[in-house]
């Protein structure tokens, strides 16, 4: 998912060097909200195994 975030990130990059900032801006919004939807799933992802505790094998 952060590999989304890193391509639009340089896609974002390419289209401002380029003088096209309505596909820049667009892109820096898209990578944020994708950064962001990562850091939830990442924070569930570790409460949930904090939640669950280890197991003995």
């Amino acid at each position: 998912m952060l590999g989304w975030v890193v391509t639009f990130l340089v896609v974002a990059l390419i289209a401002g060097l380029l003088g096209f900032g309505g596909i820049a801006g667009a892109s820096i919004e898209i990578a944020k909200v994708i950064f962001f939807i990562a850091i939830v799933l990442f924070l569930v992802s570790a409460v949930v195994g904090l939640v669950r505790g280890r197991t003995r094998v």
